[in-house]
């Protein structure tokens, strides 16, 4: 029940969507040891792109920095003890069609 632990730092996600972020980040936990990030990563990419389509990327660590570019509405940021997770949906689109990708600020950690 690790995902009860977590603080959002910054969202733009459907509730429903946060909560299975969290969700599957606290079996991430539970399944992995916390020092092994890409493996925490790879399981919550892999689950997002298996229920919410293709196109999702996942950084895991506790020091890191970030400037992305996502599709509205497929952000989250959080933490769960000292771990930071960025989740988000980012793909280039297409020509004249900018207004479905939000740049996001950079997230630090």
């Amino acid at each position: 029940m690790l995902e009860s632990q977590a603080v959002i730092g910054e969202t733009d996600m459907l509730l429903t969507m946060q909560q299975d972020a969290l969700r599957l980040a606290g079996k991430a936990l539970d399944e992995f040891d916390v020092t092994d990030s890409t493996e925490i990563a790879c399981f919550i990419k892999k689950e997002f792109d298996r229920s919410y389509g293709p196109g999702w990327q996942c950084i895991v660590g506790t020091d890191f920095g970030s400037f992305v570019t996502h599709h509205c509405g497929c952000f989250v940021y959080f933490n769960i003890g000292s771990l930071s997770i960025l989740l988000f949906r980012g793909a280039a689109a297409p020509e004249g069609d900018t207004d479905l990708l939000v740049a996001t600020e950079a997230v630090k950690t």
